[in-house]
């Protein structure tokens, strides 16, 4: 009786940690829909362009981390300079702002995940002070305007392939509320 009992015991033992083991050997992930970074306008933002200015909401967020109507930029592997296909999107900033002189913008550098921590720190922060060198160049009042990096700490697209890196490297402009 005792004999059966142990066994009994012994078997319960083992299912359960069996269950436990299995029950902990997956990671459970929010599920989360991927959208390119560009979705829904091309990399000037031709499409947000057609939809008049006055009838978007100052504080939608459009694409990334950016306050709409803004728009991010995005940069090659390992540059800081803002690329000439950028240059409409840094257009449609430079607008909103000329035409919003009270709006308080944090402009965030960002980077993908390779590279130290150190280095990525340094590239988002020359990043966001490109962008913001650059819309001064545009007539841009820049009291209003810092800048923050953030390095690879705030990621868009948790992947780890060139589609999430590109993505990930970009400078969002973010209003305050």
């Amino acid at each position: 009786m005792v004999k059966s009992y142990l066994k009994l015991v012994a078997v319960c033992v083992m299912v359960g940690s069996v269950l436990v083991v299995s029950g902990c050997s997956q990671k459970k992930v929010a599920k989360t829909e991927e959208t390119p970074a560009f979705a829904g306008h091309a990399d000037t933002g031709e499409a947000l362009d057609a939809q008049p200015m006055e009838s978007r909401s100052a504080f939608s967020i459009l694409e990334g981390r950016t306050t709409g109507p803004m728009l991010p930029i995005y940069f090659d592997y390992d540059k800081d300079g803002i690329r000439a296909d950028q240059k409409g999107r840094m257009d449609t900033n430079a607008t909103y702002l000329k035409g919003n002189t009270s709006a308080v913008v944090a402009i965030e550098g960002n980077c993908d995940e390779r590279g130290t921590n150190e280095y990525n720190m340094a590239l988002g922060d020359r990043r966001a002070n490109n962008a913001k060198k650059e819309l001064a160049k545009m007539g841009v009042n820049v009291s209003n305007l810092s800048t923050i990096s953030y390095g690879e700490e705030k990621p868009l697209n948790f992947g780890h392939d060139e589609l999430a890196w590109s993505q990930n490297r970009r400078v969002d402009f973010v209003q305050s509320r």
